[in-house]
């Protein structure tokens, strides 16, 4: 599974509806509302990296009120979650 991180910048008077609308999207895990230079994080997850183009230009920079967006796909995942359950292998609880 392939992971993108979007920044999103957009409208400003219209962020939760933009926000809704884009976590509708198949392949939207999740949608931070944030500070900063962005307003939007969106998380992407799709099997192959050919389906990034149909979800972010093709879905997401479509959606009104979306002026921006910058992609990072990642690499590795490191998470809390996953280094507990790693550790707790073998071990009854």
């Amino acid at each position: 599974m392939i992971t993108a991180i979007v920044l999103i910048k957009t409208s400003v008077d219209r962020i939760p509806e933009i926000a809704e609308a884009i976590a509708a999207l198949d392949s939207v895990s999740e949608v931070f509302s944030v500070t900063g230079t962005y307003d939007l994080i969106a998380m992407v997850r799709v099997p192959r990296h050919d389906d990034l183009a149909d979800v972010i230009p093709g879905r997401i920079s479509r959606i009104d009120g979306v002026e921006a967006t910058d992609t990072h796909v990642a690499f590795r995942t490191y998470s809390q979650h996953d280094l507990e359950a790693a550790f707790a292998i073998g071990l009854d609880s």
